[in-house]
């Protein structure tokens, strides 16, 4: 798969995740480069199709620790006025909150204290390292919140949960879902109430058009088993690169 805006493999280092940001054991990170060219292809459908540019809500129904949401973030603010996130996990929820926290200049300086604790105590080359990455991170997220102001939210919920999904989000008001789905590998679907799905993904896709708006874009990361098919979507682009396969959606 060919990148169409980010050509060039940057030195993402600073957004590693488990350096500053918070990781989830056993959950691997999704690679930044990818994310970031994910987004922003959705952002120029989002302009094209429906001649919308205004800074989005971004949402993932299946954030896990918020990684890559916090990485998009930090990136391309200016594109974002939301970032909301939910997952079934409680733990992963937990450290999602406190993932999106970096983005402000308090949770940052919460994370430098535990960093430069670790180093008076362990005295490790990584915990220097991180400490100088969220130095430059305290300096781009105090310019970035005087002049792109971003709103953070975060709730427990299963990604086919329609009724509390609706309950935490206003209806209507999500732009885009960027969204990489269980594998079965890390993570599997669950439902809130331990029922089987015989199509967990089309259940989430189903659970999602109350809290879309006039001019969403919905792009679904999963392995190529898992076919990204509802009747209430039109497919605009698909592609793949790996293991992985991305599906980018507009509602019908």
């Amino acid at each position: 798969m060919p990148y169409k805006y980010v050509k060039e493999q940057l030195d993402y280092s600073d957004l590693a995740s488990g350096r500053v940001f918070y990781s989830l054991p056993g959950h691997p990170a999704f690679p930044v480069r990818l994310a970031s060219e994910i987004f922003q292809r959705c952002v120029a459908r989002r302009a094209t199709i429906y001649q919308n540019s205004t800074p989005c809500t971004l949402y993932d129904p299946c954030c896990g620790a918020a990684y890559h949401l916090s990485v998009l973030a930090y990136l391309h603010a200016e594109y974002i006025r939301e970032v909301i996130g939910s997952d079934v996990d409680e733990k992963a929820v937990a450290l999602a909150k406190r993932n999106l926290g970096l983005l402000t200049a308090d949770g940052l300086d919460q994370r430098i204290s535990e960093v430069s604790k670790l180093l008076e105590q362990y005295g490790k080359d990584s915990h220097k390292d991180a400490l100088k990455s969220a130095a430059l991170w305290r300096k781009r997220v105090s310019a970035l919140t005087e002049t792109h102001p971003l709103a953070t939210k975060v709730f427990q919920a299963s990604a086919t949960d329609s009724q509390k999904i609706l309950n935490n989000i206003k209806p209507r008001s999500v732009d885009l879902v960027l969204t990489d789905v269980p594998y079965g590998q890390h993570s599997d679907w669950h439902h809130s109430d331990s029922q089987e799905l015989s199509s967990p993904l089309g259940s989430m896709l189903g659970a999602l058009p109350g809290v879309l708006s006039s001019s969403s874009i919905v792009a679904i990361v999963s392995d190529k088993q898992q076919r990204v098919l509802h009747e209430g979507y039109q497919r605009i682009e698909q592609f793949q690169i790996g293991k992985r396969r991305v599906v980018i959606l507009k509602p019908a």
